[in-house]
């Protein structure tokens, strides 16, 4: 009888506008081979409904957080993320997630991983996917994680306990360089974009080009096949420029709409991760946008309507995304934030 029999311990939240499957290494195979064949199997993957498993037919709730020890000194904890593609027998690990690293903290508390300390417990992540550390404050009154609170993000119903990230030294954190190409413009396929991994790998590029507004619903972007057949095209090509190679089958470089913001925000943005449109935005991508949009010269640049303070808002198909960014005095960004949320669905055993 193999243990997975028994079913695997799991914990199921919401991070940020996504959800997970959140784990502990100790409790799945340390062969890669091995474990990604058992998270396919949980989630239902290859699948376009993943009706044999918990995942929700789509990227979004087709995650994976594995939390183990910290390998590291100036960590709590360890994360890798892991996208289990809905329709490919794939799992990657060539991205992170900072939704899915909203959860990171209160589940590593959950688990036993972090002791909770009394009202706030700051919690230092090792995203393993980049090398980065996070910090994440969580509720902790009575040293137990609270979820409830009045703190609300667009793509979220209702309101949480409110999750601080803050992160420093993500330029390049994939790419090697805050612009791989070297270039703050580039011109692929006669597109104009802008390469850059603040965190995220972005190909940014102005919606107009592509012939569309940029304020188009995600159901009309997701039926516009044209549309993703170009995008795909100079995807394949931006990713030897990212020094990400061929990214054929990986989940990464993201490409990212830009267009002028609607409704009062500094640009407004449709992004693809890779092949289907996002609900709203990646906590990472939306970092690397705003970063864009502080580049004189780039797509975002062109549209951005800078505030006057640190807090940057990135519109999307649901709302808007809040980043909040350190600057040097040459305007250089030197480090940046974001306020997340998440909760506990349930804590039980999942059977592959």
């Amino acid at each position: 009888m193999s243990p997975s029999d028994d079913g695997i311990p799991c914990l199921w939240m919401r991070g940020g506008t996504s959800k997970a499957a959140y784990f502990l290494a100790s409790d799945l195979p340390a062969d890669t081979e091995a474990r990604d064949h058992l998270l396919m199997s949980i989630m239902g993957s290859p699948d376009p409904r993943q009706i044999d498993g918990i995942g929700g037919a789509d990227p979004l709730t087709s995650k994976v957080a594995i939390l183990g020890p910290p390998s590291r000194a100036d960590a709590d904890v360890d994360y890798l993320f892991l996208q289990v593609f809905v329709e490919k027998p794939l799992v990657s690990d060539a991205q992170g997630c900072g939704n899915i690293l909203a959860g990171v903290g209160p589940a590593a508390i959950e688990r036993g991983l972090v002791a909770a300390q009394e009202g706030v417990t700051e919690v230092r992540i090792h995203m393993r996917n980049t090398g980065e550390i996070a910090r994440a404050e969580v509720q902790t009154p009575g040293q137990r994680v609270r979820y409830g609170g009045d703190a609300q993000i667009d793509g979220v119903p209702g309101g949480h306990a409110p999750i601080p990230l803050m992160f420093q030294g993500i330029a390049g954190s994939m790419c090697g360089a805050l612009l791989p190409s070297g270039s703050t413009v580039d011109v692929i396929d006669g597109i104009t974009c802008t390469l850059i991994d603040n965190g995220m790998p972005c190909v940014i590029l102005a919606a107009s080009d592509m012939g569309i507004s940029g304020t188009e619903t995600r159901a009309e972007l997701e039926e516009n096949s044209a549309l993703k057949e170009r995008l795909e095209h100079i995807r394949l090509q931006a990713g030897p420029l990212m020094n990400l190679g061929d990214v054929t089958e990986k989940s990464v470089p993201k490409m990212t709409l830009v267009s002028p913001p609607r409704h009062g925000g500094v640009i407004n943005t449709r992004s693809f991760i890779p092949h289907r449109c996002h609900a709203s935005i990646g906590v990472f991508a939306a970092v690397s946008v705003a970063t864009a949009c502080t580049l004189r010269g780039s797509p975002a640049a062109e549209f951005a309507v800078i505030p006057e303070g640190a807090r940057f808002a990135i519109e999307h198909p649901s709302g808007a995304a809040e980043v909040l960014l350190e600057q040097d005095a040459q305007g250089a960004v030197t480090g940046a934030g974001t306020l997340r949320t998440a909760r506990k669905l349930f804590d039980g055993r999942v059977f592959p």
